[in-house]
């Protein structure tokens, strides 16, 4: 058998030539239907579907609102950019965008479900589920339905933890927890609806719920010595090791100082 010969160089300069011209031409057909698929309007976003949580925005007035903002067509659009402009609006905690051939996108929202008013007394912020402060038009709830939580920036969802406990303590006496606070050194306050100012002193949730258990459990027994009722209560202060120190409504103490010679 006798051994192939090497090609000429013509030969493979041809060949070389060859491949390279179908290889750009393949490139160029390639570039080319990309670019008549980018620019085809059959591709441009033509419709926006909308499901999930649309309580307080309807899918109408998202779509005026997103499509704006959106460049590209099918193919380009930015996901990103576009679950970025859905979180954009007022009470939509969570978008999750998806596209749908041949030139619409599908997006489940998922809207802020408000629990409570966040910060000073007049500030608008609300606080999630979630223990997330977010901000929108607080008229579009009951505000006063709404107990407000206040504490350090970053401790929202501690608060919200701590009121979760304490609430259902007070209410086994018909009394409601109306703001919750947390001090920069960690102590609690809350503020009934009567009016009343406890102080829950420092601690975890179940060293703080375990003094205002004690504090609730024996309350009745107190108020009733000076024929009061549990909502008679000023204020409190649960933050002594063996007990606690309340003041009445209509009940006052007095120090007689000894008379002078």
């Amino acid at each position: 058998m006798k051994p192939a010969l090497p090609q000429p160089f013509d030969v493979k300069l041809m060949n070389l030539t060859a491949t390279v011209l179908f290889t750009v031409a393949a490139v160029a057909l390639l570039a080319a239907t990309l670019w008549w698929v980018l620019r085809h309007p059959a591709f441009a976003i033509g419709a926006i579907t909308v499901r999930g949580e649309v309580t307080h925005n309807s899918a109408a007035m998202l779509r005026a609102n997103v499509m704006p903002r959106l460049a590209g067509n099918f193919f380009t659009v930015s996901l990103q950019t576009t679950r970025e402009a859905f979180e954009a609006v007022p009470w939509v905690r969570q978008a999750v965008v998806r596209r749908e051939f041949p030139n619409r996108l599908r997006v489940l929202l998922q809207e802020h479900q408000a629990v409570a008013l966040w910060g000073p007394d007049g500030d608008q912020k609300l606080v999630n589920s979630f223990g997330e402060v977010f901000e929108a038009n607080a008229g579009d709830v009951e505000p006063d339905n709404l107990p407000r939580l206040k504490g350090p920036d970053g401790q929202s969802l501690q608060v919200l933890q701590m009121y979760r406990v304490v609430k259902p303590l007070f209410e086994g006496l018909d009394l409601t927890v109306e703001q919750l606070g947390l001090s920069p050194h960690g102590s609690w306050t809350a503020q009934l609806e009567s009016g009343a100012v406890i102080e829950l002193g420092r601690g975890t949730r179940a060293e703080v719920a375990q003094r205002t258990s004690r504090f609730i459990q024996t309350l009745n027994q107190v108020t009733s010595r000076h024929s009061r009722r549990a909502d008679s209560v000023v204020s409190a202060d649960l933050r002594h090791a063996d007990g606690y120190a309340v003041r009445l409504r209509g009940v006052t103490t007095a120090v007689e100082t000894a008379a002078k010679k």
